[in-house]
């Protein structure tokens, strides 16, 4: 089984995602740098548009990762309602 990774920028646009992540993803562990926050999960990362929207309080559109993403490893899976990553399905 191999980690796949999402990292994101550490600042206020991305924390209702990154708990939304690390809710969503239990096995998922964070790496909290200055500027990013780097989450490793066996095999799958599955980011929910309703859990995100939770999180942040209004409406938020998948697409919207992209504002705040630096990087990831694995292929990624994105749908309206989710966004995911993994090796294998």
């Amino acid at each position: 089984m191999s980690n796949v990774s999402i990292t994101l920028h550490n600042n206020d646009e991305a924390r209702g995602l990154i708990a939304a992540i690390q809710k969503d993803n239990p096995n998922s562990v964070s790496h909290v740098y200055p500027g990013m926050v780097k989450i490793d999960c066996p095999d799958r990362i599955v980011i929910f548009r309703e859990s995100v929207e939770l999180e942040i309080g209004r409406s938020w559109t998948v697409n919207e990762i992209h504002l705040s993403l630096i990087s990831l490893a694995g292929n990624v899976d994105e749908d309206d309602d989710y966004f995911a990553i993994h090796w294998n399905h």
